[in-house]
């Protein structure tokens, strides 16, 4: 028969439990998480920390997700319609064009290469009126270039030939002004001609051979393709260009390509690539991203003050326990382990359910946002104000690792206050009125 220990003697603390498999911090912890506590406050507040985590989280993932769908798309869309790299020359007029052409196209990063004319105008049909950008290309070139043959909403990109004066435009454009295939529009140019009655602007009648979407409002609203030979007597160009337009196979390689081909280009030539044209733009939603990351990020912090909070209630409120636990001859880092535990705990199952909850909603937001617009009638994005109209996602996983990561570490930095008090127990004066 085993010896009983002598009256008085305490068993231990490390013996609770087991061991070996699980410490008895560990233990304690997880049994404060999920016991039934007297104070039903306290576990309400535990569960709106947890939420407020994964709330946090989620809406992080899902805004970081939509701002990089902005930017991809975005810069799809305009690449589909804009070269990635251009040549011009001072003063708009490039004459000994060919041979800059073919410098440009034997580059080994250049696939595809063309010479176009840009120019300002306006349409008219019937009584309305509206400025273009007026845009002279060869159709079997442009093809090469970018990728407006494959946005065409009526007729052919191919349409348009040297000498029939034939015109392709944005469909925001024909729909403004009221056209359709084969109406006859007056293109107006501010290129002047002397009269007996003085300066006059340049007419030319056009007709609609082709109506195209890229889905972007500033080329959908204010483009207009014609013939390169009908934009050079036009614009009273002879044979000269405005520049020289190029495709690049690595579009990442924009500025390295642009800056090697400006060091062989003759003075008075510039080379600019996408990321330079658009460079305002593309700062300006990388700033957006990281003030969406720095607001949003707010939300987990005022989940990991609600966490604190909690555990302090908790550490108030298991004062006795606490005290016993001493008794028995646990540390105060253990003690200061079991509320790390608890707290853990709370960060660490809100963490994921906002980091499930927003992979999954960053994953099916085509299908989820049509289906808030529809229900409660309202287009989030309209087309006339923004660049797209519908709402795209990028999910990156190295970001969901980011996010997820960081509120892990803040929902740990908020137990250690609590913790370190609960550790500062002192069990005489805890138990003294028990």
């Amino acid at each position: 028969m085993p010896r009983l220990p002598p009256c008085g003697t305490l068993t231990p603390v490390p013996n609770i439990g087991n061991p070996i498999l699980q410490p008895y911090e560990l233990f304690i912890g997880l049994r404060y998480t999920r016991a039934k506590r007297r104070n039903h406050f306290i576990s309400f507040i535990s569960l709106i920390s947890m939420l407020g985590m994964g709330l946090g989280v989620m809406a992080l993932i899902v805004v970081l997700s939509v701002m990089n769908g902005f930017q991809k798309e975005i810069r799809a869309r305009m690449l589909g319609a804009s070269p990635h790299l251009e040549v011009v020359a001072d003063g708009g007029r490039l004459h000994d064009w060919r041979a800059v052409l073919n410098k440009v196209a034997q580059h080994p990063q250049v696939s595809a290469a063309a010479s176009y004319i840009a120019g300002q105008g306006m349409l008219s049909f019937g009584q309305s009126v509206q400025g273009v950008m007026v845009r002279g290309i060869d159709p079997l070139q442009e093809t090469a270039i970018t990728g407006l043959s494959d946005k065409m909403k009526a007729g052919a990109l191919n349409d348009l030939r040297s000498g029939e004066f034939a015109i392709v435009l944005g469909s925001d454009l024909a729909r403004t002004l009221g056209v359709r295939l084969d109406d006859k529009v007056m293109l107006i140019t501010p290129q002047g001609q002397i009269t007996p009655a003085g300066m006059m602007p340049r007419l030319k009648q056009f007709r609609v051979a082709g109506i195209f979407e890229i889905g972007m409002a500033p080329y959908d609203n204010s483009l207009a393709l014609i013939h390169l030979n009908d934009a050079q007597k036009l614009f009273q160009l002879g044979e000269a260009v405005t520049g020289i337009s190029a495709k690049l196979r690595n579009i990442d390689l924009a500025p390295l390509v642009a800056g090697e081909l400006q060091s062989q280009l003759p003075p008075g030539l510039y080379a600019n690539d996408w990321t330079h044209q658009n460079s305002n733009y593309f700062r300006a939603v990388q700033m957006e991203k990281k003030m969406m990351f720095i607001i949003l990020s707010l939300i987990v912090a005022v989940a990991a003050f609600n966490i604190v909070s909690t555990l302090v209630m908790a550490v108030t409120d298991k004062q006795a326990d606490i005290a016993i636990l001493r008794t028995l001859g646990a540390s105060p880092r253990s003690i200061m382990k079991i509320f790390i535990v608890q707290g853990v705990v709370i960060g660490l199952v809100g963490t994921l359910l906002g980091s499930i909850g927003g992979i999954v909603l960053a994953l099916n937001l085509n299908v989820v946002v049509p289906f808030i617009e529809h229900l409660i009638g309202v287009q989030f994005l309209a087309k006339d104000v923004y660049y797209i109209s519908e709402l795209p996602s990028d999910l990156r996983y190295h970001e969901v690792a980011l996010v997820t990561s960081m509120s892990f570490l803040i929902s740990l930095l908020a137990t250690l206050y609590p913790s370190y008090r609960a550790a500062q127990t002192q069990p005489a004066e805890a138990l003294r009125y028990e």
